[in-house]
Order: C-alpha cells, then sequence, then structure tokens
C-alpha cells in the first residue's frame, strides 16, 4: 500500500492526539476559528473540454515515444484526464488511452451499471468476470485501435500484478513506464490548475495565520492541529497540518513523540488542502516568546536559501541548479556537506498538483529544464537534530517571465506571515 506524505501526517497526528489528551478529549475549536467563513471568489473545477485538451495532448505524446496506448488505473492521473475516481481494490478498474481513437474502460461485469454511470469521454467498457483475467480484454482494445503491436505504457504507479499481467496478456507488445506521456501532460500546468492551487494555497495560509494566533503554553500538537484543520473547515476545505514543537522541529515530516509547547520552543506548522482535487503545501516556522540568537540566526539562513532557490528558477534552467543554489548557501555557512545533518537533509522541492508530491523534483541529478506552468515547492531545511529545525516553504510556479510565489513567504522569525 502506498501512503502519501499527508495520510503520514494524519496518522501520526491521531497517535499524537491519543498520547497526549486522550481520546475524544480534546479541547474545543476556538471561536475565533469556527467564525471564519469560506474566501471569496473560489476556482472553479476543470472544464471537459482542458480534459479533452489533455487526452490529445497525451495522444501527441504516446506518438513520439512510440507507445501504442497508456493504462491508468484509479488515482490522480485517471481524474487528471477522464474526471473518474473509482476505489482500489484486487479487482482491477482501468482506464486505456490509445494513442489514435477512442479510450475504453475495464471493469468487473458485476460493476458495468455502476461503472457507466461514473464513466467520462467514452461509452466503450469492456467487462470482465470473477473467474476471468481483466487484463486479457487489453489486447482486445488494442486491435480495435490499430496498436496492438506497439508498445504499452503503465505509470509508475500501477501496481505490480497489473502491470504483471497486463505483460502476459499482450506478449506482442512491449510493457514500458508512462512517466514521459502522464508527467509529460501533469508537469505543465494550466492557468485553470494554477487558479485552483492560488485558491487552496490561500485557504491555507490564512488557516496558518489563525492558528498560530491560537498559541499558548502547555498546548498540545494536537490543539493546534485541531484548531488550524477547523480553520480549514470553517473556509470549505479539508486537509492536514503536522505540528511540531521544539527539538522534534527538526524531524522534516515530524515526529510521533506527544509534545506540549513552552516558551521558546520553535514551532512549525506544515502541509495543506485540497481544492477540486489541487493540492497546497506550505510551511511556517517561529518561536513561540522570544527567540534567541541561534534561533534568529539558522531562521534567517533558511530563508537566504530559500530566497537562492527562487532566484535560480528560470526559465530555461535545469532543476538541479534550483537544489543546488539553496544548498550551496547552507553549505557555505558550515552546514552539511549535501545531505548530511546538520544541515539541508532532502531536496530543495518537490512538484506539486493533483498529488502534493509529483514530478518534477529540485534535486540533484534532475536535468529537466523549467518551463512556464511548472509548479514546485520551495523548501530547503535545515534540520539540527538535538536542538530544532528551521523549514520554510512557500509554492511557485512557472511563467514566461520566470517564477512567481503562490504566497508570499515570511518575513522574519517572528513575522512569520507577510501581512
Amino acid at each position: 500500500m502506498q501512503i502519501s506524505r499527508r495520510t503520514f501526517v494524519q496518522t501520526s497526528l491521531v497517535g499524537a492526539v491519543a498520547a497526549t489528551q486522550g481520546r475524544g478529549t480534546g479541547n474545543p475549536v476556538p471561536a475565533s476559528i469556527t467564525a471564519l467563513k469560506p474566501l471569496p471568489n473560489p476556482a472553479p473545477p476543470i472544464a471537459d473540454d482542458e480534459r479533452r485538451a489533455r487526452i490529445a495532448k497525451a495522444q501527441r505524446l504516446m506518438s513520439e515515444q512510440g507507445i501504442g496506448a497508456i493504462v491508468l488505473e484509479s488515482g490522480t492521473s485517471m481524474s487528471y484526464f477522464v474526471d473518474v475516481r473509482w476505489g482500489l481494490s484486487e479487482r482491477p478498474f482501468l482506464v486505456v488511452i490509445p494513442a489514435r481513437g477512442e479510450l475504453a474502460y475495464i471493469a468487473p461485469g458485476f460493476e458495468e451499471q455502476r461503472a457507466r454511470e461514473v464513466i467520462r469521454f467514452s461509452k466503450d467498457v469492456r467487462v470482465w468476470q470473477e473467474d476471468e483475467d481483466a487484463l486479457a480484454l487489453v489486447p482486445g482494445i488494442l486491435k480495435d485501435r490499430g496498436v496492438s503491436t506497439a508498445k504499452i505504457g503503465v505509470e509508475e504507479r500501477v501496481r505490480f500484478f497489473i502491470a504483471d499481467a497486463l505483460a502476459k496478456a499482450a506478449p506482442a507488445s512491449h510493457v514500458v513506464l508512462a512517466t514521459p506521456v502522464t508527467a509529460g501532460c501533469r508537469m505543465v500546468k494550466s492557468p485553470a490548475e494554477i487558479a485552483n492551487m492560488q485558491y487552496a494555497m490561500n485557504i491555507t495560509l490564512a488557516a496558518f495565520k489563525a492558528g498560530l494566533a491560537t498559541l499558548h503554553e502547555g498546548m498540545t500538537q494536537g490543539e493546534l492541529a485541531g484548531n488550524i484543520t477547523g480553520a480549514y473547515r470553517a473556509m470549505g476545505a479539508n486537509g492536514a497540518v503536522a505540528v511540531s514543537f521544539g527539538q522534534y522541529t527538526a524531524f522534516p515530516h515530524g515526529s510521533i513523540e506527544p509534545q506540549r509547547l513552552k516558551e521558546g520552543d520553535v514551532v512549525q506548522i506544515d502541509d495543506g488542502v485540497s481544492w477540486n482535487g489541487y493540492q497546497s503545501d506550505i510551511t511556517r516556522t517561529t518561536v513561540f516568546g522570544k527567540p534567541t540568537r541561534r534561533q534568529t540566526d539558522v531562521w534567517n539562513l533558511e530563508k537566504k536559501a530559500q530566497a537562492a532557490a527562487f532566484a535560480a528558477a528560470r526559465i530555461g534552467a535545469t532543476c538541479e541548479s534550483v537544489d543546488a543554489a539553496a544548498r550551496k548557501v547552507i553549505t557555505d555557512a558550515g552546514f552539511g556537506p549535501d545531505y548530511k545533518v546538520p544541515g539541508l537533509p532532502h531536496r530543495t522541492g518537490h512538484g506539486i498538483g493533483l498529488d502534493i508530491h509529483e514530478w518534477t523534483n529540485f534535486v540533484r541529478g534532475n536535468n529537466t529544464p523549467l518551463a512556464a506552468g511548472m509548479c514546485f515547492s520551495d523548501e530547503p531545511m535545515i534540520a539540527i537534530y538535538g536542538e530544532f529545525g528551521i523549514r520554510l516553504e512557500d509554492c511557485l510556479y512557472m511563467t514566461p517571465d520566470g517564477p512567481r510565489w503562490f504566497t508570499q513567504p515570511s518575513v522574519a522569525i517572528d513575522r512569520p506571515f507577510a501581512d
């Protein structure tokens, strides 16, 4: 089973709340949180015409790559192309997008009527019975589309038993990764996608601001997380947040250890919400009380590294050059080198869209050139185990003129918000 960072955060939070407060006995969400209202001008869902254009682009990329069809199971790529969601189980439900012609669905026979209710952009549904092999239907689809001997692409997240059965069912074809097609489409966002992400970012930032205003001595991480997720809901969204205090802020994705807030603790909050399926991701790090000189110096260094990454993100620059720019700031100050701690233990940023982590990444070895429409997090971190960690994270999107922030970065260690 795959587990996303957001699922990990939610699971860890449940344990933390239970350990520090007892199940069902958490503090009530403050009135200042529940009084929040939805933000104006919500972004609309993606239109059908845009999805048709995505399918056409995928077909063009397949032709360029010599791929006859791609096979997707339920997940964000299926949602991206055809706006269909179907729960994963041992019974395959698939969409086959051919390089030419009409796409087709494969569904369990007893689910045919439900499948016909939810499918989009095609009426071609092939069904299999409980004692049959679902993937045996793929060769017939390929033959009907005239691509029976071409390569078949499967997304990297397709489960092995499906890819294996596909290879056996279509021996005349070669099964390859569909990443050049799926990521080739999804890496570059449209204005409508960016608008949805912007709205999600706006909600997240407003919720973080409201949540940090509720800090108090003895607060548990579960209480603060509850306030922030309550703010999400008050503004009409759902999401998660990872909360860390003190030395546990050095853990990049938090700790399962119960924590209570005390004077002088570093406070770190990270994650976001989903809007029409599109994700946000923001981290704010501050101090409860008066920061020390050490905390301030490391925070300022982190801000400098984040700014260096943003400055390096230019059209045509490689993704690895952005990581190198941020990492140089941190290593020049005596941290690291490379991924060693104290220092920056992870890549500088990840792609973001329908998945909170998706192609492509600001990481060493990635020579992908930056292009307009690409979206990334910018989040170098300085982790000092046993003391604290500082991570500042804002997401950016590329325009023909260079990067633009979705949210304005923090101003200072005691000013986590620009306004």
